[in-house]
């Protein structure tokens, strides 16, 4: 049996989910962003205790085919920004209709449909929230940060901060009392 779990979108949310199967004890095959496949099907029952369980640790059961879609698009865009951003060799677009095995027009227009946000401003919103993130932790410079995150300048970078945050990346490093948001938040 294979359960879709939302909100899932890093290691460490697999560390938690499977722990909760574990409590639980139910026996899993895997367990992987996003989903978790079972030894056996469940009762009822178990299925409420497990949602209650995983909702308390802020995840949920997903059971429509729209959701699911939906969650993989997050999953894809958060790990992309999150550990893969400067691998990506073909535009956002042909990265997620390669990956989910649709077409990109049905993603945007079902993405835009129930999220009340476009794919392009999702992602956005990711980088600079991992922008942020990097500036922050004081580590890199801008212009390092520009090419981790595969902008095609510090300028263009600069830019898209200032567009979304109404700072400049500068600026915004000076500012200690503006907090980052939860990846699920966004």
């Amino acid at each position: 049996m294979k359960l879709y779990i939302k909100n899932m979108v890093c290691s460490r949310c697999i560390m938690v989910v499977k722990s909760t199967f574990e409590t639980l004890g139910i026996a899993t095959l895997s367990v992987e962003l996003g989903e978790a496949v079972l030894e056996n099907e469940m009762m009822e029952a178990q299925k409420i205790t497990l949602l209650k369980s995983l909702r308390a640790v802020g995840f949920d059961l997903i059971d429509n085919k729209k959701s699911r879609t939906i969650d993989k698009i997050k999953t894809l865009i958060i790990d992309l920004v999150q550990n893969k951003n400067n691998d990506l060799k073909s535009n956002l677009s042909d990265y997620l209709s390669q990956q989910i095995q649709q077409d990109y027009n049905t993603l945007s227009n079902l993405f835009s449909e129930v999220e009340n946000t476009t794919i392009e401003k999702y992602f956005i919103n990711q980088k600079i929230e991992k922008v942020k993130e990097l500036i922050i932790y004081d580590e890199l410079s801008l212009s390092q940060i520009a090419y981790a995150l595969n902008y095609s300048s510090v300028s263009h970078l600069s830019n898209q901060f200032k567009k979304a945050t109404g700072f400049s990346p500068t600026y915004f490093k000076n500012l200690k009392s503006i907090k980052r948001k939860q990846i699920e938040d966004l």
